[in-house]
């Protein structure tokens, strides 16, 4: 995967954007107001994703490429380091399924004004 396809896919997610909050390296990718995912501009060889906390042992025993969320909540965010056994397909399902949890933490009011 290339960082011009994370970015991609990322913003065709509805109502998604980028931000930079933390320096001018990390690019974090929101829906309503709320991290979904995030990566190194000048290093980009892993992405962080939020993922469900009871699923997360699992997928970590299932790819090596998967590792506890760095510098992130270990119980809800995990690391994927990219071009290792992580498909891209199946990366993008991940990032996906991410966008969709959080989505689904957003208040009605939000996730209404983002569904149309």
């Amino acid at each position: 995967m290339h960082l011009e396809d994370l970015i991609g896919f990322c913003l065709t997610l509805p109502s998604a954007e980028t931000t930079m909050p933390f320096d001018e390296y990390t690019l974090v990718f929101k829906v309503g107001g709320k991290i979904f995912c995030l990566c190194s501009l000048n290093n980009f060889i892993s992405i962080n994703i939020k993922h469900p906390a009871e699923e997360i042992v699992e997928l970590t025993e299932k790819y090596q490429a998967v590792r506890p969320g760095y510098h992130m909540n270990k119980k809800h965010w995990v690391t994927i380091m990219l071009n290792q056994d992580v498909s891209d397909k199946n990366l993008y399902d991940l990032i996906q399924q991410s966008y969709a949890l959080v989505f689904s933490k957003l208040n009605k009011k939000t996730q209404n004004e983002i569904a149309g």
